[in-house]
């Protein structure tokens, strides 16, 4: 479907929307709620994009899928302008933060993570969260109470080897997100962080060798309350909850949506599987 700048439905803008949780959120709130969807992505992942165009289009709505890489102040202003061209002033009424393109490793011993590559992922995964929210602003293209979501994870919490980059990144999205709420909400505007517990994307499996990631998968879903992981489509069942009137009083939030995972790990560990429920454990 092409779209026009008189299209009456609001535009979810969501970035990182071929895998993960971008892809599930943007054919959700298309589903949920009938809204377009411009969608950004690297390329990495066709068929990811393929199905969102086609899940968004079967729910009777405009699906405006840009590949470029989103992590820049360049390629916001650029992405607000095509937005502003197809979709006109007012019209975004969920913007969801989903990129997940960083680097690993250690920060001091060996080779350590270089310079460029530091600078590289807090621009996609923090600052860029910063540049697309000034850019839509600055262009009067969120609708009234809109719903500027981060996503996050438990990286903050915790400390795992190789990934000291991530969560800093995490980190420093997670300010960004109060300091904007804080100057966003006088306008009416929502600014909010979404942090689950442990999915398995495409990302995850790129972040942790198969072998730790297998070892990460029993823990969390022994130290989830529900004995299970997240999925998908409770993300986007959620985000698609947050961005209705219903939860408007959300704003500088960062919201919970671990399922327990960070509470329980180190019981999960210590005791491991196969013990809930037994009141008889020695001393």
């Amino acid at each position: 479907m092409s779209g026009t700048p008189s299209s009456p439905r609001p535009w979810a803008v969501v970035l990182g929307a071929s895998s993960g949780a971008g892809a599930a959120i943007a054919g959700t709130v298309a589903r949920a709620r009938g809204w377009n969807v411009f969608g950004v992505h690297r390329g990495n992942w066709p068929e990811g994009a393929a199905a969102v165009r086609a899940e968004v289009e079967a729910a009777g709505a405009i699906c405006d899928l840009r590949c470029f890489d989103a992590g820049s102040a360049e390629a916001a202003e650029q992405g607000a302008e095509r937005l502003l061209a197809l979709a006109g002033p007012g019209s975004v009424g969920l913007m969801v933060h989903a990129l997940a393109a960083t680097s690993v490793g250690q920060l001091c011993v060996g080779a350590g993570v270089a310079p460029r590559q530091i600078e590289a992922s807090f621009d996609r995964m923090a600052h860029s969260f910063v540049y697309w929210t000034r850019a839509l602003h600055a262009r009067g293209l969120l609708a009234p109470s809109a719903q500027i979501l981060g996503l996050s994870n438990l990286m903050t919490d915790v400390l795992v080897r190789n990934t000291a980059i991530i969560a800093a990144t995490k980190a420093a999205l997670e300010m960004y997100v109060r300091h904007l709420a804080m100057e966003l909400g006088p306008l009416g505007y929502r600014v909010n962080l979404l942090k689950f517990g442990l999915v398995v994307t495409p990302a995850s499996r790129a972040t942790f060798p198969a072998e730790a990631l297998a070892r990460l998968t029993a823990v969390m879903t022994r130290a989830a309350h529900a004995r299970r992981l997240c999925d998908l489509q409770e993300v986007a069942d959620f985000v698609n909850h947050l961005a209705g009137p219903e939860a408007r009083w959300f704003n500088g939030a960062t919201i919970d949506f671990g399922g327990g995972e960070s509470h329980a790990f180190f019981d999960a560990l210590v005791y491991g599987d196969g013990l809930e429920g037994d009141q008889n454990r020695k001393q």
